[in-house]
């Protein structure tokens, strides 16, 4: 099963490239770092290393959002964004956008 994310940049209406995405899976109740990767040009992450599988179980992407503000000058509101979802189907693609301000974020399931 295969696991992306998209974020776009909402204030500024271009994809958010350079943002840090940590990957990481629950395990009892600790979470274990999965993978970690960087939005590309458009935005997004597309390819995580070889040999990581998304399995299921209860999941999260840790968005650096805080240091992507930086980045560009700007302030933010939240130095991180965390999307925690849970993964039932192991054939199927997982999908997690994420529509970002700096005072504020959406996210949803896409396909």
């Amino acid at each position: 099963m295969t696991l992306s994310s998209h974020v776009l940049d909402s204030v500024r209406g271009v994809p958010a490239s350079g943002v840090r995405v940590r990957w990481e899976r629950l395990d009892t109740d600790t979470w274990q770092r999965v993978a970690e990767a960087m939005t590309d040009d458009d935005g997004r992450v597309t390819e995580w290393p070889d040999d990581v599988r998304l399995d299921r179980g209860t999941h999260r992407l840790v968005f650096g959002t805080g240091d992507y503000f930086d980045g560009q000058g700007r302030a933010t509101f939240y130095p991180e964004v965390v999307v925690v979802f849970v993964v039932t189907d192991d054939e199927r693609h997982h999908h997690v956008p994420l529509l970002l301000g700096p005072y504020s974020y959406t996210t949803y399931r896409g396909s």
